[in-house]
């Protein structure tokens, strides 16, 4: 069974930052790759960052790209999403998840271990 944590959402106002970190237990970490979603009231959860189960390949949606960083370390099985100049439309339920294979994906259904989700809101 594995089990994923996120923690670090909050308030915080325009142009501010916020890290997310999510936790991992039940299996061997390092093999798989991770990924960060979100999803705001009345739309469709959607991608934000991914990264392979070495770190050394990232990719993230043109909307957060060059704001937002993703990250991981095995050695503490947790992965990161450090958030910078956040936008009132980046106002969401961000949620990790993890794949049974260490390359990276875009898509919601190939991920197969989701968190509860942290609530981020971004006022203007």
């Amino acid at each position: 069974q594995v089990q994923l944590v996120e923690s670090g959402g909050g308030l915080v106002q325009a142009g501010g930052s916020l890290r997310l970190s999510c936790a991992a237990s039940g299996r061997t970490f390092s093999n798989y790759a991770l990924g960060w979603f979100r999803q705001a009231p009345g739309k469709e959860r959607e991608f934000v960052a991914t990264i392979s189960w070495s770190g050394r390949t990232t990719y993230y949606a043109d909307s957060v790209k060059g704001r937002f960083t993703i990250s991981r370390d095995n050695a503490k099985n947790t992965v990161y999403l450090q958030m910078n100049s956040l936008k009132p439309e980046d106002t969401a339920v961000y949620y990790c998840a993890s794949r049974k294979y260490s390359s990276t994906s875009y898509y919601p259904a190939d991920y197969d271990y989701w968190g509860q989700g942290t609530q981020v809101t971004v006022s203007s």
